[in-house]
């Protein structure tokens, strides 16, 4: 029975994970970070159009990105931030999903 365990890869078990966390509902977080490349305007015009954030929203989170490094744009089920994470990284931003453990 163990060898089974051993055989598994490392992408079967995150997927795996995944899995889990999509199925449990578990809640997530979109975090973008502070890059040299992208400008403000780009930055806030992307977080408007992918994330459905007012312009006002927008802007201070990019004021957030760039002063501290990063910042949470979204939270949400995994399954729901996929594709937004997705399509802030097709417009180059630099971001991830990092799952929300409850203590």
């Amino acid at each position: 029975m163990t060898t089974d365990i051993l055989n598994i890869d490392v992408q079967e078990l995150e997927d795996i994970m995944l899995l889990e966390d999509i199925s449990t509902g578990l809640k997530s977080e979109l975090i973008v970070y502070n890059d040299d490349f992208n400008t403000f305007d780009w930055v806030i015009q992307s977080f408007m159009d992918v994330c459905s954030h007012t312009f006002e929203q927008s802007e201070q989170l990019s004021l957030l990105v760039h002063y501290k490094g990063k910042a949470i744009v979204k939270t949400g089920p995994m399954n729901e931030l996929r594709p937004l994470k997705d399509a802030l990284v097709d417009r180059g931003l630099s971001a991830t999903i990092e799952s929300i453990v409850d203590k």
